[in-house]
């Protein structure tokens, strides 16, 4: 059952065109919810060797900028949570019990108490929204209350962060049954002979759909087009 403030909120982050409007959007969502602080990541699913990472956030800004001082990212494990699981996480010792500097950090910018959760899109793109306040520690009562509401919004954010940081991801482009079914062959390491066999065509019309799928997805060859594919989701 969808309630008003599900509605509401929907219709507010469906109508926000850019990162400020989504942030103020989210943070007063977040706020609704009993926490003072909002921000929210999303990790592009290419190129393998760099992958693009967007956020927002209406952390202090002298955090934000100690964050992006200290290379936090790269060793902040509620990130590498996201990134391997979907399930909400909460803030504790133990959680940072390797990133002890970045916990005792956290804590003298006024950040004690947050709760994180990841979201992945049809197109491979990894979200992480996470929840954060100053005080008052996360009661059980009080995830009865609003846990299910922190899940929706954890999805709703992720869908139109989707379509407004990174707009490239709406504008794939779409392969054929065929060329699907030529990568997927491909990527479990059948050659362009062998995967005629499999489908009844010769081994020049495979060659042919390899080519448009690599012409469609700008990649140099076969190895990269079928990974490019499979990390976009598309086979």
């Amino acid at each position: 059952m969808i309630t008003d403030w599900q509605q509401s909120i929907a219709r507010a982050l469906s109508s926000t065109s850019d990162a400020d409007s989504l942030l103020a959007t989210a943070s007063d969502a977040a706020r609704s919810l009993g926490y003072e602080f909002f921000a929210y990541g999303i990790r592009m699913p290419l190129p393998l060797s760099r992958p693009q990472t967007l956020m927002i956030s209406s952390y202090p800004q002298q955090w934000q900028q100690r964050y992006a001082e200290q290379s936090y990212m790269a060793i902040d494990p509620t990130v590498a949570h996201a990134l391997r699981s979907t399930a909400p996480l909460q803030w504790s010792e133990d959680v940072f019990a390797s990133a002890r500097h970045l916990w005792e950090d956290a804590q003298g910018h006024g950040l004690h108490v947050g709760w994180a959760q990841a979201a992945v899109n049809s197109n491979g793109a990894v979200g992480m929204l996470t929840l954060a306040r100053s005080g008052d520690a996360i009661s059980e009562q009080e995830l009865a209350a609003n846990g299910l509401r922190m899940h929706w919004l954890v999805h709703a954010v992720h869908e139109n962060a989707a379509r407004v940081l990174a707009p490239q991801l709406q504008q794939l482009p779409q392969l054929t049954e065929r060329e699907c079914d030529v990568l997927r062959w491909t990527a479990d390491g059948k050659t362009s002979g062998e995967i005629g066999d499999i489908l009844g065509v010769s081994e020049r019309t495979v060659n042919f759909h390899i080519n448009n799928c690599m012409d469609k997805l700008g990649a140099v060859n076969k190895t990269a087009c079928t990974i490019k594919a499979a990390m976009l989701r598309l086979i």
